[in-house]
């Protein structure tokens, strides 16, 4: 029974969590009440209650729990649930699923959500069950948290897993891979364009178009004049931007101005095409007016639209990117560096690698959405994120794109992170770092470009108690290379490690690196013999490469990212197959495949099946003549 309970009271835990309500043993909803006077499980008639149920939104949740993991459901012959009394009673499933058709039956509700619970907060499953108004049910993949069924996701929910149909953030996705598409092949066809010089263009215009509301800027003015040049009228609209963003000092906008001048100076995207009846310039405005910058206008989410079309252009293009070791990090992973540090409004955050801005823009949202106080989301936008990026093309791309998302782009800079005095950045006093380093450059010429080496720098570059969060391929922190084992080890030396999540395959799709995210606090030595690492294996995050799109968020994704958070921040424990927890070396692979252990004891049902498949390999060996294996004293090697 004290089993029991504490199930109880972990669900409990699990609905608190995703801030879900509702009661227990009973309802406070007159009909759901009412029907629960005729459902007892031993179909007398009487009364019976699950162990919690209740209504989100239009859909009635009701959850059915038991201690025992074998406990969990009881199928037919036929791979049924089985409905038997007995099964009812015993087994988390059936009696979840019992009471969901009762309801079904029994209320007005058309949408029910059965679950069953087994287990602990250790080792456990749960079973989610949809069954609607023709008592219809389907069951559902298990989840590990009720994060899927929270108000603001369970429409979701419905949609994707249920009713399998696309949602308008789906949609929305599909449509800009689609814009990207036919805006990569315009940009080629009719401009001829370089590879490095088209998300310049891109990002040129969207500056440019933020003039038209002050009125010194209209599509209409590009008329193909061989005097004042399209290129000229879109180059000055961008200078004014800059003047009006208050770019400053006059060097970085001389600079960004530099990069933009391919825009005025490429004579075919300035010439009327015959085709076209317009200039390239003017179809890539109007292409970008309509299917962009009115959703850059109006979007309040920390999607980094340009990053995405930057990462299209480069995967169509299949050199530029990988040459320069320029991998763009996807929105999710930037979410997720935000949360595994519990990032505040009075943090400060340096990227040293910053690309495309798409982590300080994450981080930029997630500060600003904690205050309501004005003059504090002003001083996290001038004061409070720094990017360093080497590259002058995706530096310009970088301030653009924090001047779209929401102006933090005071403290970008373009230099080469790695010959900057550590020191000196650390003045900037910055408690948050950040990264995703250039891919794939050490090398044994040249083991400065090590992954680990840009960890290392960055490390010494925030003040003492700092959060850090890189994400490097595994083999840096495998570290196989004596130049990598002993930055390893100068690392510990200073600085903490507090933990290595080991990523999908995927996140980097078409790149071909196995991603991981390693987590620290700077300044603060490593204590080898006491400290405690946490090692995770988020293989299995819920993103899947689908056809044509690339990697793709299922409806799996918030409820593992929520597991991974709940066990990060030790709101549970879990199984060792997810995480382990240990002390380290140096010279350790710094990867949950390194320390992982199986510490699951073996059930009845596990045992059994284990004895079975040998006696039938026996069985089988005796029968084809080589019943001599089994015989007492034999040695194989003989």
């Amino acid at each position: 029974m004290k089993k029991e309970v504490q199930t109880d009271l972990w669900v409990y835990d699990l609905l608190k969590e995703a801030n879900i309500k509702l009661d227990p043993q009973g309802s406070q909803i007159k009909e759901i009440n009412k029907a629960l006077k005729t459902a007892s499980k031993s179909k007398t008639g009487n009364v019976g209650f699950p162990e919690f149920c209740g209504v989100v939104k239009d859909f009635l949740i009701v959850i059915e729990d038991k201690a025992d993991l074998s406990k969990h459901v009881n199928r037919t012959d036929t791979d049924l649930i089985a409905q038997d009394v007995k099964s009812i009673k015993d087994y988390a499933v059936n009696g979840a699923y019992f009471y969901g058709m009762h309801l079904i039956e029994q209320t007005n509700y058309t949408k029910v959500i059965a679950i069953g619970v087994s287990g602990n907060e250790k080792r456990h499953k749960i079973t989610p069950i949809f069954i609607n108004e023709r008592k219809d049910y389907i069951e559902l993949p298990d989840i590990e948290t009720f994060i899927s069924f929270s108000e603001e996701n369970i429409d979701e929910y419905y949609t994707k897993e249920i009713l399998n149909e696309t949602t308008d953030v789906e949609k929305e996705t599909s449509e800009i891979l689609k814009d990207a598409a036919e805006l990569h092949e315009d940009l080629r066809n009719y401009g001829s364009i370089q590879d490095k010089d088209k998300p310049l263009i891109v990002s040129g215009i969207l500056l440019a178009l933020r003039e038209i509301e002050h009125k010194t800027f209209s599509i209409d003015s590009l008329n193909g004049d061989r005097i004042k040049t399209d290129g000229q009228k879109i180059y000055d609209a961008i200078k004014n931007n800059l003047d009006r963003a208050n770019v400053t000092p006059e060097t970085k906008k001389d600079k960004l101005l530099s990069q933009f001048s391919v825009i005025k100076d490429t004579t075919k995207i300035n010439d009327i095409n015959k085709t076209l009846k317009k200039t390239p310039l003017k179809h890539y405005t109007e292409f970008l007016y309509k299917s962009i910058y009115q959703s850059l206008k109006y979007t309040s989410s920390a999607e980094d639209y340009l990053g995405r079309f930057y990462g299209e252009f480069m995967s169509y293009s299949g050199g530029d990117g990988q040459t320069l070791g320029i991998v763009l990090t996807p929105k999710h992973i930037t979410e997720l560096f935000c949360e595994l540090i519990d990032i505040k409004p009075d943090d400060k955050v340096l990227d040293p690698c910053c690309g495309t801005a798409g982590f300080l823009i994450a981080a930029m949202h997630h500060m600003l959405a904690q205050t309501e106080d004005e003059e504090q989301k002003r001083k996290i936008r001038q004061n409070q994120l720094f990017g360093i990026e080497d590259q002058s093309y995706m530096f310009t791309i970088a301030t653009t794109n924090m001047i779209l998302r929401g102006d933090g782009k005071s403290n970008l800079q373009n230099l080469d992170f790695l010959t900057e005095n550590s020191s000196k950045l650390q003045l900037k006093g910055c408690t948050v770092g950040m990264m995703n380093p250039p891919y794939s450059q050490g090398s044994k010429t040249n083991p400065d470009l090590y992954e680990i080496n840009f960890t290392e720098h960055l490390l010494n570059s925030v003040v003492e108690g700092a959060r850090v969060l890189v994400i490097i391929p595994q083999s840096s922190v495998t570290g196989k290379t004596k130049e990598e084992q002993s930055i390893k080890a100068n690392i510990l030396k200073k600085h903490t490690l507090e933990g290595v999540i080991t990523l999908n395959r995927n996140t980097f799709y078409g790149v071909g690196t196995n991603p991981c995210i390693a987590i620290f606090t700077a300044g603060i030595p490593h204590d080898t013999k006491n400290k405690k690492c946490k090692f995770i294996n988020f293989e299995d995050d819920g993103f899947v490469v689908a056809k044509h799109i690339g990697l793709e968020e299922t409806i799996r994704a918030k409820d593992r990212k929520q597991h991974l958070l709940d066990v990060w921040f030790n709101r549970i424990e879990t199984e060792t197959r997810f995480c382990v927890e240990t002390t380290i070396e140096a010279n350790d692979e710094w990867l949950h495949s390194f320390y992982y252990f199986n510490d699951e004891i073996p059930t009845d049902a596990d045992f059994e099946k284990t004895m079975a498949d040998y006696l039938t390999f026996e069985f089988n060996m005796i029968s084809h003549g080589r019943g001599y294996l089994f015989e007492e004293g034999n040695d194989n090697n003989e």
